[in-house]
This record gives C-alpha cells, structure tokens and sequence, in this order.
C-alpha cells in the first residue's frame, strides 16, 4: 500500500495527547507565520523598489578657478587621507539642486578623467599620483548618484541626462580643450559630452568601456541581465547585500580593492539617504536595440568613430565584464596603440602607471601636432 503524504494536520496528529484544539491553534500559528513572512515581503518590497529621492549636498566657502568661483567641498578624513593637500574639491551646481563633485589637481594641460559605476573621481587619485602636476591640469568629476554629487531618483538616471549634467560641469570649469580618459560608464557619458562640443577633444586613453551601439538582444554579462529584472534587482543590489561588498572580484587582483578602498566609493552612497544609483547605472546598459540608452548610444558611436586624434587604449584583460570589449574597441581606434594588462574592472586601481604613461605619450602627440599647426 502506498504510504499517504504527511500533511499538517496529519503531523499534528501524530504528536501524542493532541486534540483537536490544539491542531486549531497549531493551524493558526502556523497561518499567522505564514501572513508575517508575506507581510514582511509586501513592506520590504514596497520600500526597496522606491524611486529615491533628490538628496544636495552642502558645501562650506567657496574656491575661486580661473573660470569662477564655485562651492568648496571638504573631504571627509577617511578620503582625505587618499589624496594630497593640493587637491581641489568643489561643487558645480548644474541644474537647481543638482550639482557634481569636482576633484582636481595640478596646473598645465586640462586632462577630463571620467569614472563609471560604482564608484567616484577617486578612481583616478592613484593615476593622478604619477603624473607630473606641473604639467596636467586633472579634472575629476563625480557622476550624479555617486560619491559625493547629488542623489537622484532612479528613474533620472538616464544616458542623456548624465551626458548633459556632465557636459555642464565641464563647460562651467573653463575648459578650451583637453585630453579624454575614460573607462565603464565613464566612456559613454565622457565620449557622449564631448560629441556634443566636439572642438574640445585633442587626445584620448580607452580602457575597458564600450561606444558600439548594440543591434541585438545581449546582456552585457549575467549579474546585468538577472538585476533587470524588477524587483529581483533590488532585492540582490540593494537588500540581500550591497554592490561594494564583491566589488574586489571583478579586479585581477582583489588585494587592490582592500575595505579601506571599497569605503572611498561605498561610504558617501551608503551613508547619503538614496543608495539608488549603483542599481540604476546597471539597468542602464542597453541589452538590446530597444533599450532607451540606445538612441545616445548610437550617436556616441557615430562620433567615436569619426574621431582623428591622438589615441591609445589600455585593457584590463582579467575584467569578467568588459575584457570581451577590447575587439570592439579596436575596430573604432584601429590605429590606437593598446596596452593589455592583467588587471581587472577597476584597472586604475591597478595599473596606474600604465595609464599615466599612456596619457604622457598621447599629450605629447598633442603638442606635436600643434607644434606643427603653428609652423604652417
């Protein structure tokens, strides 16, 4: 004879000297159990998949630059300490209550370094540390949702709203021209700004981004296309655990990003009121040809490709998301020199000599060719 599925009530029975009151009362607390775990979902639910709010920082003085003066911004202890004296930090307001954070070191030749997600302008402090300041003017701004730029909601987090805010920011300093470097979603927004004032770009260093517009559905890796989803998004980025706590795996070395580097990018989302941004960058990598970064996409594309400039480009091949990207990025600089490393994501974080190098021979092609503009 088959044997009959244990069911609750049967349970309930098999336990010596219960009745039928107690089976009742075991069936109740039972249903209540079950009514709080779904309760505590529906609230968890509710609160994770909330659009955020608009949070503006506060500075404190001013800093008068070459083209204004601007909010100075002091740096908590924990990032001034990963920085010189001699940096500059400040707010540019872009739009009302919408304002980026500037880091910027030394004087000469205006170098745009642009950062992605999740992290801020610190990217660059340990490329700007082997570069001589007295020849590079380097401009460090933070993307609107990190670090220390305003928090907004998610739903503002679009390609072309990053591409105007920066591109403000980038006007406001009193910038003629400059040298691009750029890396994750610091390379669509920056080639995205200044396709937009195209007279500015002079000379550029790639690493591990992508320009190519996408022509069918494709996830750019597993972890993007499983936190599209709605709800299950939320609950893996920014209830189960946060972005920052695995960030060291996707480095070639994961002793580059220790606690104390993972708090210079985690420490001013986590502790500002809207962690909103880091999800909302992800979500923003187009998947396909329908996806709404796509119509910005295609015309940062365009430009890229059109570009006759100085250029190299440095990879980090140990990267689990974007190493895949180098060929692509070939086929826009088919001329760029390329530096493949065994970094990761983050290579700035790791081959920071690489990158300033790259940068020092792309600046001096740059004057070369002035140079030689003059001559005629």
């Amino acid at each position: 004879m088959a044997e009959r599925p244990l069911t609750l009530t049967a349970l309930a029975w098999s336990i010596p000297g219960r009745g039928q009151k107690e089976i009742a009362m075991f069936k109740k607390l039972f249903g209540f159990i079950v009514l709080g775990i779904i309760v505590v979902l529906g609230i968890s639910t509710i609160v994770l998949t909330r659009d955020g709010e608009l949070i503006t920082p506060d500075g404190s003085g001013t800093i008068a630059l070459g083209a204004g003066t601007f909010e100075a911004f002091e740096l908590p202890d924990y990032a001034a300490a990963a920085v010189t004296s001699d940096y500059k930090s400040y707010f540019v307001e872009v739009e009302p209550g919408i304002k980026v954070h500037v880091l910027e070191v030394g004087t000469g030749y205006p170098v745009y370094m642009q950062h992605g997600n999740p992290v801020s302008g610190l990217l660059y402090r340990k490329v700007a540390a082997e570069l001589p300041q007295d020849q590079f003017r380097l401009i460090m701004p933070t993307m609107v949702g990190l670090g220390y730029s305003s928090k907004i909601p998610a739903s503002e987090h679009t390609l072309e709203n990053h591409i105007n805010w920066m591109g403000k920011a980038l006007t406001s300093i009193g910038v003629e021209e400059l040298i691009y470097v750029g890396q994750d979603w610091g390379g669509p927004i920056g080639m995205g700004v200044l396709a937009r004032s195209p007279d500015l770009l002079k000379g550029a260093v790639v690493m591990n981004t992508g320009f190519i517009a996408p022509t069918e559905e494709r996830a750019l890796s597993t972890m993007h296309a499983t936190v599209s989803t709605p709800v299950v998004g939320e609950f893996l980025v920014e209830g189960f655990s946060s972005i920052y706590d695995n960030i060291q795996q996707v480095q070639g070395d994961p002793a580059s990003m220790p606690q104390s580097v993972k708090d210079l990018y985690a420490r001013p989302v986590n502790e500002s009121g809207n962690i909103k941004a880091p999800l909302a960058l992800m979500r923003m990598v187009p998947a396909g040809p329908d996806h709404p970064s796509v119509p910005q996409m295609r015309e940062i594309e365009a430009y890229a490709k059109s570009l006759d400039i100085p250029a190299e480009l440095v990879w980090g091949m140990r990267d689990p998301i974007l190493a895949q990207g180098l060929e692509p990025m070939k086929s826009v600089f088919p001329d760029a020199p390329v530096t493949e490393t065994e970094a990761g994501h983050f290579l700035q974080e790791e081959v920071p000599s690489d990158i300033a190098q790259a940068v020092q021979r792309v600046h001096a092609q740059v004057i070369a060719a002035k140079d030689e503009a003059s001559e005629e």
